[in-house]
């Protein structure tokens, strides 16, 4: 509790009003004003910042947030995710390990190019970022020289742990189903994974590689993509968009590479937690010594 107060103190003017404490206990079916605020707040950077997203979230969600997230605007966001979308503790905890806030928006994409109307461009940078903490897998699995070997162990682990994938990816996100056929003038296609997601009311293809981008897979995914649209798509969907989850890029030269598909493509990289620094990984015995000491 002290370093609740210690940490947001500088920013609160002042304790509210007997009449105030009462009109925020009041909050459910209506927004503060919007000047009230600004009296509570000293900051208005934070333009989406509502002070009843600040009390409709509990005491453990303020430590999570304070304790992992360092600049204003970061607790501001957190706050507000937290409050709109009802993250339990350990989701926000989830998020924060993911730094959702520094990755968010960040994806290298040709949105802007390719989708109907900039409110549709803003939905879906915000629903993607540039990275992934995928901790389930296990990362000596994806060591192997067969590339395509390593596509279907990572592939396998996200199904097994589909539920865990999808809140890392985000929100409204359903699974529609993984190696999903879709037959083009009798040639078959299979998606990696394919999904649905309720907010950009969108097809989403991921394409999963295990090693570094290259241009060549950007080609592979437009042309899933329309054969997503031909095919399956409804008619009063939009456009379906793919997203390339590889192991490492270079954003530049991403960013250059998509720039002319006609279709909505965006290129992510993923990470585990099994990636310790070599001086620990030297310092444990290897699994068959291990077996042999359990």
């Amino acid at each position: 509790m002290r370093s609740f107060y210690e940490e947001w103190s500088p920013i609160v003017n002042r304790q509210p009003l007997a009449g105030e404490n009462k009109t925020l206990t009041t909050v459910s079916d209506s927004v503060l004003d919007e000047q009230m605020l600004l009296v509570e707040i000293r900051q208005p950077t934070a333009d989406e910042f509502n002070w009843s997203d600040f009390v409709a979230i509990g005491f453990s969600h303020h430590i999570e947030i304070i304790t992992k997230a360092k600049s204003l605007d970061a607790r501001l966001f957190y706050i507000h995710e937290s409050a709109t979308r009802f993250w339990n503790k350990y989701t926000l905890r989830d998020y924060l390990k993911a730094d959702l806030y520094k990755h968010r928006g960040t994806l290298p994409n040709n949105f802007t190019t390719t989708m109907p109307s900039t409110k549709q461009v803003l939905k879906a940078v915000n629903a993607f970022k540039d990275e992934y903490l995928l901790d389930f897998i296990n990362i000596e699995e994806l060591d192997t020289q067969d590339e395509d070997l390593n596509e279907r162990v990572l592939e396998k682990s996200i199904v097994d742990n589909i539920k865990r994938f999808i809140m890392t990816f985000g929100q409204d996100f359903i699974f529609v189903g993984n190696q999903y056929r879709v037959e083009v003038s009798g040639e078959e296609l299979f998606v990696d994974l394919l999904f649905f997601n309720r907010e950009l009311n969108s097809l989403v293809a991921v394409e999963l590689k295990s090693g570094k981008f290259r241009s060549s897979y950007l080609g592979q995914l437009s042309t899933y993509l329309s054969a997503l649209d031909t095919h399956i798509r409804k008619s009063h969907e939009n456009p379906s968009i793919g997203i390339l989850l590889c192991r490492d890029m270079n954003q530049s030269f991403v960013e250059f590479a998509i720039r002319d598909y006609d279709k909505p493509l965006g290129v992510a990289t993923y990470r585990t937690s099994d990636e310790m620094p070599k001086r620990l990984k030297q310092a444990l015995p290897d699994i068959e010594e291990l077996k042999k000491l359990l």
